[in-house]
């Protein structure tokens, strides 16, 4: 195969680029958190069940996560203007379809559909910033980047709470999908005008059977976790995971061998022998098992259980989220001093958020918003803690030339963990619900959220064992 090469890089109008593709990001950030705060109201209007609800959620992840490598592929093949582009088109199509949606089933299809598109449009922000700042800027630039990452979280509680409330043109719940709609437009449009096409990479293949063997098994996987309490945990619950552990054995199996045909698997095998990346990765998954599935807890048990309206259910995470953008940038600083034990440390203040949680839910019996929004901080300053240096901790072992495919690795594992956790510990939420009163449910799911922190710092410190 002979390399593609295109005009030289346009760099005039690089921070507009910036500004381009970084609000792409943005929205899909915002679009992982705004959902949750709608998720009650959606369920109410659609009439879905706890399982369904639970799959809006968990198959925009899987489809992500599962299909993000080979949009990074794709980008190196056909260029990430092109397939950036292609994927905000779809972005924002899927989007006006979830809008659209009717039902419970049509709305996990759209939203299947929407991270699919995703995995086509996110890789390529940071394919660009990497290729248009490789000089003094690049610095800022990430550093734009990573606020933006943070912002997206607050920017997601409080716009979904005010579109919920507001009501706007009768539109209720479906106003946090058509909010994409517009600024998709606007970012393709941009995208059009100044985004410069990149020289393409040569040699670059697709595991197209792979992506979907993965996608498989992890449906066998986690779809079971989400359905398993309406099809009252029946043996074809426990068939289909089987199923799932032998599809997932399969695909590796199939990685060995579309890489001793000289093919270009989907992941870097060799990392698979890599001790401390793969306890790094342990600890990754057990990290985020906690953290989507903490937030779509919260806002149920905020919005059912005590009674809270959207828009102040969606307030309370507003302090937690800025606090969590101060903490990840103190924890850079830090890291560079003490390591690992930083990421340590700041599971330890994650255990001590939910033990305060645990402490105002049990001394009063209906904690006011401003009070769960200042406990709360607690928990987001430890979670800023460790996301931040988290990914450079884990890919620190790993060889340069093998960095990109680790890079892939490590953002399927967490958004796995992320639909995972949701999955698991939304059943065991909502199973518990269902006959007790929903405080016990939350102390059961927050039980589950201290186990996994726990088990993520056991892993930071076995790893650490390692690298030293």
């Amino acid at each position: 195969m002979h390399q593609i090469v295109s005009n030289p890089v346009d760099t005039s109008r690089r921070w507009w680029v910036l500004a381009t593709v970084v609000a792409a990001q943005f929205m899909f950030g915002v679009d992982a958190f705004i959902v949750n705060v709608a998720i009650p109201t959606i369920a109410a209007e659609l009439h879905a069940s706890a399982a369904q609800i639970e799959a809006v959620i968990a198959i925009y992840l899987i489809a992500y996560a599962t299909l993000v490598v080979t949009g990074g592929r794709l980008g190196d093949i056909y260029g990430a203007r092109n397939v950036f582009i292609s994927g905000v088109a779809g972005f924002t199509v899927t989007s006006l379809w979830c809008a659209l949606a009717q039902s419970g089933p049509e709305l996990i299809a759209a939203r299947l559909a929407q991270g699919a598109t995703a995995a086509l449009m996110v890789p390529q922000v940071l394919a660009t910033l990497h290729l248009l700042f490789a000089d003094a800027s690049r610095a800022h630039a990430f550093g734009i980047y990573g606020i933006v990452l943070g912002l997206a979280g607050a920017a997601g509680f409080l716009l979904g709470g005010l579109l919920v409330t507001l009501d706007l043109a009768g539109l209720g719940w479906r106003a946090v999908f058509f909010v994409n709609v517009p600024f998709g437009a606007v970012i393709i449009a941009a995208a059009w005008k100044i985004m410069p096409s990149f020289q393409r990479r040569a040699g670059t293949r697709l595991d197209i059977p792979g992506a979907i063997v993965l996608f498989l098994g992890l449906l066998c996987l986690i779809g079971p976790l989400l359905f398993g309490h309406d099809l009252h945990w029946s043996p074809l619950v426990w068939l289909a995971m089987a199923a799932g552990v032998g599809i997932v054995t399969a695909f590796l199996r199939l990685e060995h061998a579309v890489a001793r045909r000289g093919g270009m698997p989907l992941i870097d095998l060799a990392l698979l022998s890599d001790v401390a990346f793969m306890r790094g990765l342990a600890a990754v998954f057990f990290f985020f098992f906690a953290n989507l599935s903490f937030y779509l807890v919260m806002t149920i048990y905020m919005q059912k259980g005590l009674q809270i309206p959207p828009l102040q259910a969606g307030l309370v995470f507003l302090p937690l989220a800025l606090t969590f953008v101060v903490a990840s940038r103190h924890s850079g600083m830090r890291a560079k001093h003490r390591g690992t034990l930083v990421l340590i440390e700041g599971c330890v203040v994650q255990i001590a958020g939910l033990a305060a949680l645990v402490m105002a839910i049990e001394w009063i019996d209906a904690p006011s918003a401003m009070l769960l929004a200042l406990v709360l901080t607690i928990f987001g300053y430890g979670q800023g803690l460790v996301m931040a240096p988290l990914s450079s901790a884990v890919l620190s072992s790993v060889k340069p030339v093998s960095a990109g495919a680790a890079s892939g690795v490590y953002g399927t594992t967490a958004q796995i963990a992320n639909a995972a956790g949701v999955a698991a510990i939304g059943a065991v939420y909502f199973a518990i619900e269902s006959s007790q009163p929903s405080r016990l449910a939350l102390f059961a799911a927050l039980a589950l959220f201290a186990l996994s922190i726990i088990a993520c710092a056991a892993f930071l410190t076995w790893m650490r064992q390692v690298t030293g």
